[in-house]
């Protein structure tokens, strides 16, 4: 069997930072609105098509990433899994809140606003993302 990989596409617009159980932890380049994207190992191309094991450890790794987005200070989390550009099944994970750029519209298609990380922004993050995620985590 070959070795799963992720879309090249996702990789040229993302950080890899790590790995869960089921699916890889990307963070999106753009630094504006805290922007994560799961890829669950899988041929499957839409998430609903997952048997219910898969989709149930994939449904939870979105669920703590949800949480962690959280405890950065974001009241609402967007959560799609379009993939209409990319095939490869992969789950968006933003962190929302009140007046950030685009609040209330939805991130898809109205996020003009561009930042990318600083290294010391991106290994504070990914430091607070393996203390809350602690041993469920492998980082890369």
């Amino acid at each position: 069997m070959a070795q799963f990989k992720v879309h090249q596409q996702l990789l040229l617009d993302t950080h890899y930072l790590g790995k869960f159980l089921r699916s890889h932890v990307l963070l999106h380049k753009n630094a504006v609105l805290p922007w994560f994207i799961l890829v669950p190992e899988t041929n499957i191309a839409d998430l609903l098509d997952l048997p219910d094991d898969v989709r149930g450890t994939t449904m939870r790794e979105a669920t703590v990433i949800s949480g962690f987005i959280k405890t950065l200070g974001y009241t609402k989390v967007n959560f799609a899994s379009i993939g209409n550009v990319v095939p490869q099944l992969h789950l968006r994970i933003v962190g929302r809140k009140p007046g950030d750029p685009c609040w209330p519209a939805p991130v898809w298609g109205h996020l003009r606003e561009t930042r990318d990380y600083s290294s010391p922004e991106l290994c504070q993050l990914t430091e607070r993302l393996q203390h809350y995620l602690g041993g469920e985590f492998i980082m890369r």
